[in-house]
């Protein structure tokens, strides 16, 4: 058993205070950005400031979709009564199928404002560095003591001291390596392929594994809503399935040939 009593902040300067969340957030950013820019600049000409440009579309797009996606999937009856509090993300609630959704709206209106290139490519070329991030943003989870899994006697199972100090499933963990490993599948794919296959293909792959091994981690992780007492699937297992089956149809669609 590992008994977990990190302190979710690194740092503090007076009253700034320096998190492992927000600095596995940005870690997964930079290094996505620099996998993706020489692809941009190389076989699209893009220039520093337009990747800069994309990074902080993606950014955008990621925080505010995760928000609405945790307010609107998880707890839409408060936020609903409370619009005003969908703006106090430093109190936490960000889902990832929310974000996932925010980046590739995001893309969009950066193609059409910023510099017009295929939509599936770029959203090929972002695909398994967004899932990686969200290895990241769950190593994040897993310094703040948050999205617990459930009891356990394995001896890999954490006691969370600042939760509840019951040893459980480290689901943060279990979903940040799977995360990084069918990330770095796709990665390589990505380098060997992206020229060959058709466009689609490699997110379709991300949507098919990430949320596959989303959907099975749910089964270790306790239920983030009390709603979601009693339910057979829980509310990441159910936004996980069209995710799954958005892939599906990208990998195997094959265009008509005139």
């Amino acid at each position: 058993m590992i008994t977990w009593n990190v302190d979710p902040e690194l740092f503090r300067i007076g009253p700034v205070a320096v998190r492992y969340y927000s600095l596995m957030f940005i870690l997964g950013f930079f290094i996505g950005e620099r996998y993706c820019r020489r692809y941009l600049i190389k076989e699209k000409g893009f220039t520093s400031d337009q990747v800069s440009s994309l990074l902080n579309y993606m950014i955008a797009g990621c925080v505010i979709g995760a928000r609405l996606g945790h307010c609107l999937f998880y707890e839409p009856g408060y936020y609903l009564s409370n619009p005003l509090e969908i703006l106090y993300v430093w109190k936490g609630g960000l889902a990832s199928h929310g974000g996932f959704l925010g980046v590739i709206i995001s893309i969009y209106l950066f193609r059409k404002r910023v510099k017009d290139v295929p939509f599936l490519w770029l959203l090929d070329l972002v695909a398994a560095p967004s899932l990686m991030t969200g290895g990241f943003i769950r190593l994040g989870n897993l310094f703040n003591s948050e999205i617990l899994g459930h009891p356990s006697s394995l001896p890999w199972a954490f006691k969370f001291v600042r939760a509840d100090n019951i040893p459980r499933h480290p689901a943060q963990l279990y979903e940040a390596l799977g995360f990084f490993a069918i990330s770095g599948v796709v990665y390589f794919l990505y380098s060997k392929f992206h020229k060959k296959w058709q466009a689609g293909r490699f997110l379709g792959l991300i949507f098919i594994g990430g949320f596959t091994w989303r959907f099975i981690v749910e089964l270790f992780k306790e239920n983030q809503v009390a709603f979601e007492q009693g339910m057979l699937l829980n509310m990441g297992q159910l936004l996980s399935i069209p995710m799954i089956l958005a892939g599906i149809i990208l990998v195997l669609y094959k265009p008509v040939k005139n």
